[in-house]
């Protein structure tokens, strides 16, 4: 294949209905969702399917919910493709990076699920918080919050840097921006804490035992870790340190965007979850196109986006040459 990377997005990226059509087409998808509703002993398919109880969003359910669904893609996809993808480099953002890792062979899918499971409750248990995402990039953000209590969370791209850190610290910084940046918009995010942030050190630290359980085997690909933005050892020993610092440290997009540049990527294909204010499927737009998409532009790269994120778009992604 081509210079490949198929990368994987995070919380944001569920919605009711998703996976729904996928399951109805592709025998390799309902499988994917019967095991997962094995490991995880409920039924995912009507969570995700119809989500009657509204818990989707519910950081516990929502990580299970979106890995589950990437994976189905990508099986619906590997099955299109003759069973043959074969990737130069995976990628994933925040929970996202789970789902790599699976792909990649250092684990298996049942373990990923059992892994961001727990990663879910835990967050949710320990969650406290708010996350604001503002445009500035790194240097500044760190310099208008470096007199708050305010952290930096996450690093998307130049000009997007999330901020997390108490509901009333969050308060405060979005008063400030108003007054004193009126023409930028900041958004607040719909998350249950302060992820990638000090507030997430107890739920860390209760995982890390999780983490510690996990035999992380050797490679097929190489996974880019959100925490150092390097990838990850092949033979896996590094991934459960990486992994541990990932939740309570930033997540560099940026600098994983950068690395993926200088290995000279040239098409990319996302896989999961779905944005967008359409209801069904094929409606939704890919949650990490455009900011993956600006940070090439800045890093002065080209590359071709593939979305693979609902049937229709995993049957066009398929028939793409990427030899």
């Amino acid at each position: 294949m081509a210079n490949v990377m198929f990368i994987f997005p995070g919380q944001g990226s569920q919605y009711k209905g998703m996976g729904k059509d996928l399951v109805e087409k592709s025998r390799s998808a309902q499988d994917v969702y019967d095991k997962a509703s094995s490991v995880l002993g409920y039924d995912i398919s009507e969570l995700s399917f119809t989500d009657k109880h509204n818990e989707i969003n519910l950081t516990k359910f929502t990580q299970p919910v979106l890995m589950t669904h990437q994976i189905a893609c990508y099986e619906y996809f590997s099955e299109l493709c003759d069973n043959d993808p074969n990737p130069m480099l995976l990628a994933g953002h925040s929970l996202g990076e789970y789902t790599a890792l699976v792909i990649s062979g250092s684990v298996s899918f049942e373990e990923g699920l059992e892994l961001v499971s727990e990663r879910g409750k835990l967050m949710g248990k320990h969650g406290s918080g708010s996350m604001l995402a503002i445009p500035f990039n790194k240097d500044e953000t760190e310099d208008i919050i470096s007199k708050s209590n305010c952290e930096v969370a996450t690093v998307n791209q130049m000009k997007q840097t999330v901020v997390g850190g108490s509901d009333e610290d969050i308060a405060e910084l979005e008063n400030r921006l108003t007054n004193d940046y009126p023409r930028k918009k900041s958004i607040k995010l719909k998350t249950e804490g302060a992820f990638h942030t000090s507030l997430m050190i107890k739920a860390a630290e209760e995982f890390k035992q999780c983490l510690g359980q996990t035999e992380f085997k050797q490679m097929k690909a190489p996974v880019l870790s959100n925490f150092s933005s390097e990838i990850h050892k092949i033979d896996g020993s590094k991934s459960s340190e990486l992994l541990y610092n990932q939740l309570f440290k930033p997540v560099n997009w940026l600098g994983c965007m950068d690395t993926a540049s200088k290995m000279e990527v040239e098409i990319i294909i996302e896989f999961g979850g779905g944005i967008g204010e359409g209801t069904p499927p094929n409606e939704k737009r890919p949650n990490l196109e455009g900011i993956t998409k600006k940070n090439f532009r800045n890093l002065k790269s080209e590359v071709i986006y593939v979305p693979a994120i609902n049937t229709s778009t995993i049957e066009e992604a398929s028939k793409l040459n990427y030899q």
